[in-house]
C-alpha cells in the first residue's frame, strides 16, 4: 500500500512535465490557435496535481481533471500534451474498482470533443475527427479494462497458489498429528499392559516384574522422545482444538487458576484464523504467566479496531518463588509471534515494570455493510 501511494508524485511530475513540453511543441504547430498563456499553463498543471490526490478522492479528482481538460480545449489552446492526465485518470479509475464511473466520464468526454469543433466552428470538425476521437477514447477504455483484466487474474492465481501452499501444510501438519497420535495410543497401550503385568507379578516373580518396569521406562522414553521431535515441527501450528476461538476465553481464564481481568475495548465480527491466533496467543501467556509469575495479577485487554485487532496480556510479576520457571521448550514466545506473522501482524513480549507484556496486533479486513 504504501508503495503504490508512494508512487503517485513521480507520475504526477512525470504528467506535468510531459503535458507542458508537448503543449508548448504543439503551439509550434498549430499557430491558429491561441498560444499559451498563465491560465492554460494552470489548466495544464490541474491534471498532474489531481493524479497525486486520486488515490484518496478517485472520482472527485478524474471529474476535476476533466473539467480542466474541457476549459482548455474550449479556449482554443493547443491540442496534444493535456490528453496525458484524461487518459492517466481514466486508466486509474478502471484499475481501481471505479468502471461505470470511468465509463460515464469516458462517454461525457466523447460528447464534448465531438461538440466542440462544430459549436466553435472549427476547421478539424468533420466525421474523421468524430472517428478519431471515438477511436482513440474507446481504445484507451479498453485497454485499461485489458489490464486490470490481467491484474485481477494474475492475483487471483497468487491466491490460489497461497491457498495450496496453506492446504499443503495443513495436510502435513495433520499427517505429523496422526503420526503422534499413533505413537502415543501404541506406547501408552504398551505401557499400560507392561504396568498390570509388573502389578500381577511384583509380589510372586520380581525378576519378571522388573523386566516390566524396564520396558516400561523404554517405552516412556520412546514416547517423550517422539512427542518432542513432532511437537518442535508443529511449533502451535497446528491447534489442538480447530474450534478454539474467543468465545472460550472465560473458560480458559477459569482453568489457569491466575487472578485475571479481561477488558474488551469495542466489538466487531473477527475472522476465525484471528480468533484462534488470539485465543492461543493467550493462552501461551496464560500458561508463561502462572509458570514465571505465580501470584501476579493478570490483566487481558482486546482492542477491536477497524483495521487491527490488538491483544495485550500485562502481569504484575510474580508473588511467590516460580519453581517451575525453568521448565518448559522455551518455543512460547517464538510460536506466539509466529502465529502473529502468519496473518501479517506483529507481536511485541518484554519486561512491563516489575511484571511482563505480549502484545500482538493483528490485521482486519475492512467491514462490509
Amino acid at each position: 500500500m504504501r508503495s503504490k501511494s508512494g508512487f503517485a508524485p513521480y507520475l504526477a511530475l512525470i504528467a506535468a512535465v510531459f503535458q507542458v513540453v508537448l503543449s508548448q511543441g504543439a503551439q509550434r504547430g498549430q499557430t491558429w490557435r491561441e498560444p499559451l498563456d498563465p491560465f492554460a499553463y494552470g489548466l495544464l498543471l490541474v491534471g498532474p496535481l489531481m493524479i497525486a490526490l486520486h488515490r484518496k478522492f478517485p472520482i472527485t479528482t478524474s471529474v476535476v481533471t476533466l473539467l480542466a481538460t474541457y476549459v482548455y480545449v474550449w479556449g482554443g489552446y493547443p491540442y496534444g500534451g493535456v490528453f496525458i492526465s484524461p487518459i492517466v485518470m481514466l486508466v486509474l479509475l478502471v484499475l481501481r474498482r471505479h468502471r461505470l464511473t470511468a465509463w460515464i466520464l469516458a462517454g461525457a468526454t466523447l460528447v464534448t470533443f465531438i461538440v466542440y469543433p462544430w459549436a466553435t466552428t472549427q476547421p478539424e470538425r468533420g466525421l474523421f475527427h468524430d472517428l478519431a476521437v471515438s477511436s482513440f477514447i474507446l481504445l484507451t477504455m479498453v485497454a485499461a479494462e485489458l489490464v486490470r483484466i490481467a491484474r485481477e487474474r494474475r492475483a487471483q492465481q497468487q491466491r490460489a497458489a497461497e491457498e495450496e501452499t496453506r492446504r499443503q501444510a495443513s495436510e502435513e501438519r495433520l499427517t505429523m498429528a496422526q503420526e503422534l497420535h499413533d505413537v502415543l495410543a501404541h506406547n501408552i497401550s504398551l505401557i499400560h499392559v507392561q504396568a498390570s503385568t509388573a502389578l500381577h507379578l511384583i509380589d510372586d516373580n520380581p525378576e519378571q516384574a522388573r523386566t516390566a518396569l524396564a520396558a516400561i521406562k523404554t517405552a516412556s522414553k520412546e514416547v517423550l522422545g517422539e512427542m518432542r521431535s513432532v511437537l518442535n515441527v508443529l511449533r502451535e501450528g497446528a491447534p489442538r482444538s480447530p474450534t478454539a476461538g474467543l468465545d472460550r476465553l472465560d473458560e480458559l481464564i477459569e482453568r489457569s487458576g491466575l487472578e485475571v481481568t479481561l477488558k474488551r475495548v469495542g466489538s466487531r465480527p473477527l475472522p476465525p484464523s484471528v480468533e484462534r491466533a488470539a485465543y492461543r496467543i493467550v493462552q501461551e501467556s496464560l500458561t508463561n504467566a502462572a509458570r514465571h509469575a505465580p501470584g501476579a495479577a493478570v490483566t487481558v485487554r482486546l482492542e477491536y479496531g477497524e483495521r487491527e485487532f490488538a491483544v495485550r496480556v500485562t502481569d504484575t510479576g510474580a508473588t511467590t518463588p516460580a519453581v517451575l520457571s525453568e521448565s518448559g521448550s522455551g518455543n512460547g514466545i517464538p510460536g506466539m509471534r509466529e502465529r502473529a506473522a502468519a496473518l501479517g501482524g506483529t507481536l511485541v513480549a518484554g519486561p512491563s515494570g516489575a511484571g511482563f507484556q505480549v502484545e500482538a496486533r493483528l490485521p482486519l479486513p475492512e467491514e462490509t455493510s
